[in-house]
């Protein structure tokens, strides 16, 4: 390669420019093919195969956050005043969402400990903050403080994320699930002094969440904005469909990149042990979720979406992208989400507490 190709393609734009090529080429593959989620999963599938074999790619943290806006605000135009008090009717199923997911993490997390415990470098904190069902850069800075293996806990949650974000939607369509959600976005046509005022609202939300030092502002702030705008009756516009798809792919290239060249040789039997838990996760939420479908009186395929152990915007993405009660599942996602980051700093300090008593 030529020297100053070289430069062009290490220097950071040179670099993103690269990811944003082949995440495109990867989610017009998807697209071809049909895949479920093609434009987050295939930009995913591609980038992290890429970054594996020690492509130099690269998502700047504004692309993520670009993405994570777009679909934030798409989802809360999903909450219309009667959607919003239908949900609001569920609390109970919420909650129970909220139990189960942390149930599932102390069972991963003592499945994780069992098999790995005794492994040199694996301590309580690595296997406790791996195994919990909540954002990866949360729990990993949750990890950090405590003294934990940051490279252990970051390479089990992308391992999750991946297992999670491509399987559910494959399985759901390969069920041929589709279409069980009568709910749409209260405003359907796009009108840009609309959009152009959606935006800076939505923003207002984004920076007052970062101002408060919340967790994934842009996600929450976004939809907490839209969906109180939907719930009162103003519907300013829709969200472009050359956006959403953007901001999938934007999220799809972010969750690709975090894979490096070395990840499948670190602590192999870590990471199969994460992979093995993923799949028994799955399992057990699709029961969990079938239960609550009697229960609650509503699909099956909405309630998988809702308790499974993946990200807001990647479950709430697949619920739109097949039509499967976006609002239920965004709720229970979001709940949870902050549910899981409140409360598992606490449950952990229970743990090493008992742990020392034992001791």
């Amino acid at each position: 390669m030529p020297r100053g190709a070289a430069a062009v393609a290490t220097s950071w734009p040179g670099r993103t420019l690269l990811t944003l090529v082949v995440a495109w080429v990867g989610a017009r593959a998807c697209v071809a093919l049909g895949t479920p989620l093609p434009w987050m999963i295939g930009p995913l599938l591609v980038t992290a195969a890429l970054s594996m074999a020690g492509a130099p790619l690269m998502a700047p943290r504004p692309l993520r956050n670009a993405g994570q806006w777009v679909i934030g605000t798409t989802l809360g135009l999903y909450f219309t005043a009667e959607v919003l008090a239908a949900v609001s009717r569920l609390w109970w199923g919420i909650a129970l969402g909220v139990a189960w997911a942390l149930l599932l993490g102390q069972m991963a997390y003592r499945l994780q400990w069992r098999l790995n415990g005794h492994l040199p470098g694996v301590d309580r904190a690595s296997a406790f903050f791996a195994s919990a069902i909540g954002g990866a850069s949360e729990m990993a800075v949750m990890a950090e403080r405590r003294g934990a293996r940051l490279d252990l806990v970051a390479a089990a949650h992308s391992m999750r994320i991946l297992i999670v974000v491509v399987s559910v939607p494959f399985g759901l369509q390969w069920l041929g699930v589709h279409g069980l959600d009568p709910h749409v976005p209260g405003p359907r046509s796009l009108h840009l002094p609309g959009l152009l005022l959606l935006t800076a609202l939505t923003l207002v939300g984004v920076n007052l969440l970062r101002r408060l030092d919340w967790p994934n502002p842009f996600v929450l702030g976004s939809l907490a904005v839209s969906a109180g705008l939907t719930a009162a009756g103003v519907e300013l516009s829709a969200m472009p469909r050359v956006l959403v798809d953007f901001g999938q792919l934007f999220i799809g290239m972010a969750l690709g990149t975090t894979f490096r060249p070395g990840f499948l040789h670190t602590a192999p039997r870590w990471l199969a042990t994460t992979a093995a838990g993923t799949v028994l996760m799955i399992l057990a939420s699709a029961a969990m979720a079938l239960l609550l479908s009697r229960a609650m009186g509503l699909p099956a395929a909405t309630l998988v979406l809702a308790t499974a152990p993946g990200g807001i915007a990647e479950m709430s993405l697949t619920a739109r992208v097949l039509e499967l009660g976006v609002p239920v599942v965004t709720a229970f996602q979001a709940v949870r989400y902050v549910a899981v980051l409140v409360l598992t700093p606490l449950l952990f300090e229970r743990e090493a507490r008992r742990h020392a008593g034992a001791q």
